[in-house]
């Protein structure tokens, strides 16, 4: 019974000392989705075509983001969108929710970094299977002041905008 006991315990310890390290681990890679977040917030702008710039201006609520954007030409807003950023804890993702002000349909996406400097995103509808959503984002950052953001459909680069942050 004693050398039951003793291997029993002997497992057990063994066992300890495998899982707190890979527990360890996996703690040390999360990354702070909400801290991350925050990168974005202020005014940011990017071309996007010979006479339109869209405007992004991006405000915390709480330990939230509001944002709003607009499209302009030739000084006059062509197009605006409302969105709200939020943080769900069970999905580890950044949802956020557009809309526009020409349509009362709302869209929904998912965001998440995978690094300190490198974000995803897909319609909120492909959360549980990002890989297989037809239309996903990429963000890169590039500096606390520019950022590169590339639309792909089936993977393949279909956009790519620079925002700079407007001082």
């Amino acid at each position: 019974m004693k050398t039951l006991y003793f291997i029993a315990m002997m497992i057990g310890l063994h066992m300890s000392l495998i899982i707190k390290p890979i527990q360890a681990q996996t703690s040390q890679n999360k990354l702070n989705q909400v801290e991350l977040m925050k990168q974005f917030l202020g005014t940011w702008q990017t071309q996007m075509g010979k006479d339109t710039v869209q405007v992004d201006e991006f405000t915390a609520f709480g330990s939230g983001v509001v944002g709003t954007i607009k499209n302009i030409t030739k000084g006059k807003v062509i197009s605006s969108t409302k969105e709200l950023w939020g943080y769900d804890q069970k999905n580890d993702k950044i949802i956020f929710a557009m809309l526009w002000e020409s349509s009362p349909e709302i869209s929904l996406w998912a965001y998440w970094f995978t690094s300190k400097s490198t974000c995803e995103g897909v319609s909120y509808q492909d959360i549980s299977n990002p890989e297989k959503a037809i239309l996903k984002y990429k963000m890169v950052i590039k500096s606390t002041d520019s950022y590169v953001l590339t639309m792909l459909q089936n993977n393949k680069p279909l956009a790519e905008l620079t925002f700079k942050r407007v001082k």
